[in-house]
């Protein structure tokens, strides 16, 4: 399977377009269903449920645990330098959140209030997701980088702060979900007050939620606004060798597969 390095990475200023198999884009999607999926399990889990409701979770939790094992063995069975696999922070990450769901099953957690980390196994299948929803111009993709950041910040540090505050604060954290609700109003800098941490641990973790919000997100919005002055800039001119629509005002060559433009083509739709 073809994989993103990260989602926070620069993007190429024309993207490729990458084609993938059918299988492939299969496997992406049921894959990254399941992420979305486990992110759910470990919210649900701490809402007031009936028991009954929390042992269907568990068996839930069971099925993705197996998934995300033979998922990972698979990958480790077909790459080519196997040490470098393991040692790659994607497979850490992978490794980390399986033995965290097999350890939750048997009531031992592995890494209590990590468990957000779950999301950022989608980086593995970014540029798949990303054909798959037909996202292939650098301001879409900068869009949806974004968007996933931001998710991405919220799950993960949500987890750790209802880890501490629920232990300190339990009504103003009782579940995760009022873990997310506060993460959210902190990141978009609305800031009711209704819901403040006490214990300095969970202070400490909101602080490093808005460093690392303040750090990235403006840095990402900054391309997104320069990239749309550079799409203001470009002439809608179809390439005859791959298709491509959007090309620089002084191109005379396309910017995806090298083709020679229709120039005058250029010319008159600068002019209009």
């Amino acid at each position: 399977m073809a994989s993103s390095p990260s989602a926070l990475q620069l993007v190429p200023s024309e993207p490729t377009a990458p084609q993938f198999s059918v299988s492939v884009r299969a496997a992406s999607l049921f894959i990254s269903a399941t992420i979305v999926l486990s992110v759910v399990t470990f919210v649900a889990a701490t809402l007031p449920l009936d028991p009954a409701w929390l042992a269907r979770l568990r068996l839930l939790d069971c099925g993705i645990a197996i998934v995300f094992a033979v998922e990972y063995v698979v990958r480790v069975w077909a790459a080519e330098h196997k040490a470098a696999f393991l040692l790659n922070w994607m497979s850490a990450l992978d490794a980390i959140v399986i033995f965290d769901l097999l350890a939750g099953l048997v009531g031992l957690p592995f890494v209590p209030g990590l468990r957000g980390l779950r999301l950022l196994r989608l980086l593995r299948f970014f540029d798949i997701d990303l054909a798959l929803l037909h996202l292939d111009s650098r301001d879409r993709i900068i869009c949806a980088r974004i968007l996933f950041t931001l998710a991405a910040i919220v799950t993960i540090f949500a987890g750790p702060i209802y880890e501490v505050e629920h232990r300190a604060n339990p009504e103003n954290f009782a579940t995760v979900l009022d873990a997310i609700y506060f993460s959210i109003v902190t990141m978009t800098t609305v800031g009711f007050g209704d819901m403040t941490p006490v214990s300095s641990a969970g202070r400490l973790l909101t602080v490093l939620m808005i460093l690392t919000g303040v750090a990235l997100i403006p840095w990402q919005i900054g391309q997104l606004i320069e990239q749309l002055v550079k799409s203001a800039r470009r002439v809608s001119v179809v390439c005859p060798g791959c298709g491509h629509d959007r090309h620089d005002r002084e191109a005379q060559f396309c910017a995806r597969c090298g083709t020679q433009l229709d120039t005058c083509a250029i010319e008159t739709e600068t002019h209009h």
